[in-house]
């Protein structure tokens, strides 16, 4: 006799049987529609993730006043360099450098492999802050020097893209020749120093007798929202665990089925056994007895 531990094993024919009746036809058909509104609720949480990392993206194209951006005496974010900027001021004429070895940046954003000269002018902004703004490109050290040296004090606007600060190399100490543009090395060469960005403008309209400085738009990742495709994976789960139930219930179903047959066919097997056993105990106790005839 088949005890209740032991599991029947599966048969697949009775379990397609089972699982064809009305009852559990319906009950697949609920399934699908849970296992449907999962789906949906997955594909919901997709969008979200695309969405979200759309809309992340920054607008870096629209210009918008520096102070807006970016404030004095303060580090360059990520979300605030490559931005395009506008501001207004003058240019301080004796605070114009050159900076060597600046590779020219074609307009599409390639280098196109000539390097040359940068000239840098030293802008104070309306309220008295201090911002370098790299003013044209020129292939020869002497045009950038007559450059620089055509730098007057007349007020300007500047519109251009604000980038971070260069770090100075350690040869630029050495040969006495600067090639970064470090805001933090040029305040000790500005004659007057207000509070000073942290970060450079690259001019749109370069001084004349140079080449504007091409300064194409930072790259953007759009990373994704991990947690709604974490969301997204568990409703997915979900609704494959709805068919799993589905199934498992069915294979239930089955497998009382079976147990019910294999019982029952035990209790007829036991009912002869019993009917024998009795009648063999009576003519037993019949031959027992003595016999009343004398």
């Amino acid at each position: 006799m088949a005890t209740s531990d032991e599991r029947p094993a599966f048969d697949g024919r009775r379990w397609w049987r089972i699982a064809r009746t009305p009852r559990w036809i319906g009950a697949l058909l609920l399934v699908m529609a849970i296992a449907a509104t999962f789906a949906a609720l997955a594909q919901w949480q997709l969008g979200r993730a695309v969405l979200t990392a759309t809309t992340e993206k920054l607008d870096t194209e629209k210009t918008l006043p520096l102070s807006q951006i970016d404030r004095p005496q303060t580090a360059v974010t990520g979300d605030e360099a490559g931005r395009r900027v506008s501001v207004s001021g003058a240019l301080v004429p004796g605070d114009t450098v050159v900076l060597s070895d600046r590779v020219r940046v074609g307009t599409a954003g390639e280098v196109d492999g000539q390097t040359g000269f940068w000239v840098v002018g030293h802008l104070v902004d309306d309220s008295g802050d201090s911002l370098a703004v790299a003013l044209g490109w020129t292939a020869t050290r002497a045009a950038a020097e007559k450059a620089a040296a055509d730098v007057d004090a007349a007020p300007r606007s500047i519109h251009g893209r604000y980038l971070p600060g260069e770090a100075p190399t350690e040869d630029e100490f050495e040969e006495g020749q600067r090639s970064a543009l470090a805001p933090s090395a040029l305040i000790n060469e500005w004659a007057e120093v207000g509070p000073v960005y942290g970060g450079y403008v690259v001019d749109d309209d370069p001084l004349a007798g140079t080449r504007e400085i091409v300064a194409p738009p930072p790259q953007q990742d759009a990373a994704l929202n991990v947690l709604n495709i974490f969301y997204a994976i568990e409703w997915v789960i979900f609704a494959g665990f709805a068919f799993y139930l589905w199934y498992r219930l069915v294979r239930d179903a089955m497998e009382r089925e079976i147990l019910a047959e294999q019982e029952a066919a035990e209790a007829l097997g036991e009912a002869p056994s019993a009917s024998s056993s009795a009648a063999a105990s009576g003519a037993d106790r019949a031959a027992s007895e003595p016999s009343s005839r004398p």
